[in-house]
Order: structure tokens, then C-alpha cells, then sequence
């Protein structure tokens, strides 16, 4: 397949406008195949050619670079809480909620659809197949990435260890909570490596390249040393990505607080474990990283490893302010993930690019070293990229790049008056000027619907079968209401606990 663009802006951050044109663009099969006057004279006779106008403008498709897709069904559905306690409510591990195939599939479609209509091309999928990931669930999930047209790298974020393992300050529980402490995991070890070997096996690298594996840890108070030396070995074979949520909460920084009942961290943060086991490493996705300190910044930095910043999410959930410019400054490559449905209650990655480009204007600083634009736009692209371990292959418009294309039509309100692509680019648009989406040169999303699926069908669909579970659902709500009190005392004893920092703005 092959499409012309013509009379089209296009996407330049060396440029002091950040774009060039109105000139032309050719895609040819799934690349970028040249940029300016040649590009007419190489396109194929059969070509789509599509008229720029001179208002239209090609950037690169957003890299959602963290994201939970199991949850797609749920947005709205919670009160913000701790993330300790809103994981009673998101997560259950009840077979009474074991989805159909069919369900897997929809749910996945669901969060697929939301990102091409608004022109998010590639996603980072660490999702939690609970109770425990099988073969065909598996499969729904990855069928529904491959149907949709999107990019999407998978891993399966399943605890390895139950409750007990990860939670400071659980001495004195009483028989109730205690039994929930200890409840194991869903999975073991053995059974999450075969899941493994199938996603692998059976999917990293098909359709073209578009759809592969990642690795997941979930965290490292969720699983044992060994579990997690086996997935970076598996990560290491493949060069996958190793997503790892890292001191997201206040609870999790507790952790390394002498005497709060988790003595195999004997004191260390989580990343300093981490490194100490010879496990951070430049494959590493470092999720959140809320409540990290100087010596962790730069066990990160030597690494290598890329920061996923989820600001949204960390402000639903209530858990702080990731420290942006001490990352910036020790040269971590930052990327953007809108995390899951239920904590940002959209899978609209333009709203996580006007978060980040306006949170962290509260920290303090001065405001010279608050978010640049063009540091938002690197970590959505670039910073996307590293993360995926696709750099130079998604995240820029350039000749031999991956044709993941946005055309942005810039007479839309977000741009009307135009004033700076990047500004506007960071605090107006909200995916209403997207009027076509390509994934891998295809045409996935033209015109505020998604084309390459039946979208009207599949969410008649989606709706039906929620409405069916809902009492089931409603049914594990009412259990998890029984144990939050003693989850929420974790969380409130590690609020008066001294962790030698603060990351909450009051």
C-alpha cells in the first residue's frame, strides 16, 4: 500500500516551527519513503493520494508507553484512592471474573480503538491477566492488537507472591487480614514462564514487526529474585522491554525503611535492590518513579533505563510528583503512558502530554527549569521510543522511519488561531484534529472513526457483555469493601512514616 501526501506540513523539531513545508510525503508498504519534491515522482501509479491542503500537518504517531488494557471496561467506575487500596476494587483475583476469549478480545478492542481514533499509534501493554494468563486469553489479547491495526508490544504483569511479601507494616494483623495477606499468588513461577513461551513463541515479532513481546516484573516486592532473574534472562535473549512499576507510592518507599516488617530489603529502596541484584539494566522500564532519591536517579542513569511518567495517574491515585528535572538533568530518557483506564479514565494520550507539561510547575523549582514543550514532545516521541526499544524506527517523520503517521488538520479549533505547533500541540490538542491515523502505512483511522474494524459492531458488543458481568463485579466490590480498613491503615501509617522526602505537593 502506498499514500501520497501532498501540499502537506511536515513534523521537523530542528526547525524553529517544528515543521517544514507545505511540501510532500510518500509512504511506501509500512516505511516513509521519501520527504519533498521527489517524493511525487517515486510514488506508484496506484497510490492514494491524499491533498494536505496546506493546513495539514504530519507528525508522528503517540507512544502510549505504559498502559494496562484489562481494564478497559472500567473507566469511571472507581473514586480515586491509594493506588494500595484502589487495587482491591481493579484487580480481584475471583475466577468468578475469568473472562471468555471473547471478552479478552473486546476489552483489549476497546482500549485500541479509544488510541487510533486520537491518533495513539503505538502502546506498551503490561496487562494483568487475571486470575492467571492462559493460552487463549492470550491470544484474544494479541488478536485484538493485530485486528485493530495498532502497534503493541505485551507482556503478562502477573504477582509472583501474595500480599504478605509486599506490604510494609503488617505486624499485629488480625485473622481476617492476615489470611488475605497470605493468600498466594494465582500463578506460579512455572506456569508464568509457559505463559511466557507462548506469547513468544507464538507472537513476538508478527504481523509484519508490529506486534511483539515485553517482559514484566509487575514490581520488585511482587515476585522472588529468581522469577525476576528468569525474566530478564528471557528479556536479554530477545531484546525485550522489562516493565517494572519502581516506587510509585509512598507505601512502596517505605519499604526501605528499617523495621517496617520487610527485612529483605534490608534498608534498601527498591531500585537499589534492584541494582544490587545485577537487574537494572538499559531494557528496563521504570514505571512511575514517584518516590525515588538521588542515589536512585543515578542507579537509573548509569543503566540506561527509561522512566515511563505517568502524571495522571499518579494524580488520580492521590501518589505524588514524579521529579522530572532531576531526571532531565542526569540524562534519563523520560516516556509518557496514560497507565490504565481506571486511572485516568480515558486511553487519550494527549491528556497525559498536557499533564506532564503542566504538573510538574508545581514543584517548586523555578520556573526556567519547569517542562520545556519541546521536552514534553521528546519524552512523548523519542522518550516513547527508547522505551519500546524502537528508537529511530517509530517517534520521528523521517525517510526509512516507520510510517506511524498523524495528519493533524490545523483549521481545527485547537489550532485556530495558530500560534506554535508545539504549544498547541501540548495544551490544546486533545485528538479533535486527527484526521487520519496510519499504523505501520496503513490507514487505520480516517475521519474520527476507526476503519479497519467494524467499530460500531464491536462496541454494541463490548456494552452487552459488561452489562451481563456487571453483578459479578458488583459482587467482588462488596468484598473488597470488607477489607478496606486494614489496606488503608498500611496506607495511612507509611503517610506518618519519615521517608526522607516528600513528593505530595502540600
Amino acid at each position: 500500500m502506498s499514500v501520497l501526501f501532498t501540499d502537506v506540513l511536515v513534523w521537523a523539531p530542528a526547525q524553529p516551527s517544528a515543521m517544514v513545508g507545505p511540501t510532500d510525503l510518500l509512504v511506501d508498504g509500512d516505511v516513509i519513503a521519501a520527504i519533498g519534491e521527489q517524493a511525487r515522482g517515486l510514488a506508484p501509479a496506484d497510490a492514494r493520494t491524499v491533498d494536505g491542503a496546506g493546513h495539514h500537518v504530519l507528525v508522528p504517531g503517540l507512544v502510549n508507553a505504559h498502559f494496562h488494557s484489562p481494564a478497559n471496561h472500567l473507566k469511571g467506575a472507581f473514586r480515586s484512592r491509594p493506588l494500595e487500596t484502589f487495587m482491591l476494587y481493579e484487580s480481584p483475583a475471583d475466577p468468578a471474573l475469568t473472562p471468555t476469549p471473547r471478552e479478552a478480545y473486546l476489552r483489549t478492542m476497546l482500549g485500541a480503538l479509544e488510541m487510533l481514533r486520537t491518533g495513539t499509534t503505538s502502546v506498551q501493554d503490561d496487562a494483568f491477566l487475571m486470575p492467571t494468563p492462559d493460552p487463549e486469553i492470550i491470544d484474544a489479547v494479541m488478536q485484538a492488537y493485530a485486528d485493530s491495526g495498532i502497534r503493541a508490544s505485551v507482556a503478562l504483569d502477573q504477582p509472583e507472591l501474595p500480599d504478605a511479601d509486599k506490604l510494609p507494616f503488617l505486624a499485629g494483623a488480625d485473622e481476617g487480614f492476615a489470611a488475605a495477606l497470605n493468600t498466594p499468588a494465582p500463578a506460579a513461577a512455572p506456569e508464568l514462564l509457559a505463559a511466557y513461551d507462548h506469547l513468544v513463541g507464538n507472537w513476538h515479532g508478527s504481523h509484519g514487526g508490529r506486534l511483539t513481546a515485553a517482559v514484566s516484573i509487575s514490581a520488585p516486592q511482587r515476585v522472588s529474585p529468581e522469577y525476576f532473574a528468569a525474566l530478564d534472562d528471557l528479556s536479554r535473549r530477545h531484546d525485550l522491554p522489562l516493565f517494572a512499576h519502581f516506587l510509585e507510592t509512598r507505601v512502596q518507599r517505605a519499604l526501605s525503611v528499617p523495621g517496617t516488617g520487610q527485612e529483605r530489603f534490608a534498608g534498601r529502596s527498591l531500585v537499589r535492590y534492584t541494582a544490587d541484584l545485577g537487574l537494572l539494566s538499559e531494557r528496563v522500564n521504570v514505571i512511575h518513579a514517584v518516590w525515588v532519591d538521588d542515589d536512585d536517579l543515578d542507579l537509573i542513569a548509569d543503566a540506561g533505563a527509561v522512566v515511563a511518567h505517568n502524571p495522571v495517574s499518579n494524580l488520580r491515585l492521590g501518589s505524588g510528583v514524579m521529579p522530572f528535572r532531576a531526571m532531565r538533568e542526569r540524562g534519563i530518557p523520560i516516556a509518557l503512558g496514560v497507565d490504565e483506564a481506571i486511572c485516568d479514565d480515558t486511553v487519550n494520550t494527549w491528556g497525559v502530554v498536557k499533564a506532564a507539561g503542566l504538573v510538574h510547575n508545581v514543584s517548586g523549582l523555578d520556573a526556567e527549569d519547569w517542562p520545556s514543550t519541546t521536552e514534553v514532545l521528546e519524552a512523548l516521541w523519542e522518550g516513547g521510543a527508547a522505551a519500546m526499544r524502537q528508537t529511530g524506527r517509530i517517534g520521528r517523520v523521517d525517510v526509512g522511519a516507520q510510517a506511524d503517521l498523524l495528519l493533524l488538520d490545523l483549521h481545527a479549533p485547537a489550532f485556530t488561531p495558530f500560534n506554535d505547533l508545539r504549544g498547541q500541540l501540548v495544551y490544546c490538542e486533545n485528538g479533535g484534529s486527527v484526521a487520519m491515523t496510519l499504523v505501520a502505512g496503513h490507514v487505520v483511522a480516517e475521519a474520527g472513526r476507526v476503519v479497519s474494524v467494524d467499530e460500531t459492531e464491536l462496541l454494541a458488543e463490548a456494552r452487552e457483555l459488561h452489562a451481563a458481568r456487571l453483578p459479578a463485579l458488583q459482587r467482588t466490590w462488596a468484598a473488597a469493601d470488607a477489607l478496606l480498613p486494614a489496606y488503608d491503615a498500611v496506607v495511612r501509617r507509611a503517610a506518618r512514616t519519615d521517608v526522607g522526602m516528600n513528593r505530595w505537593i502540600a
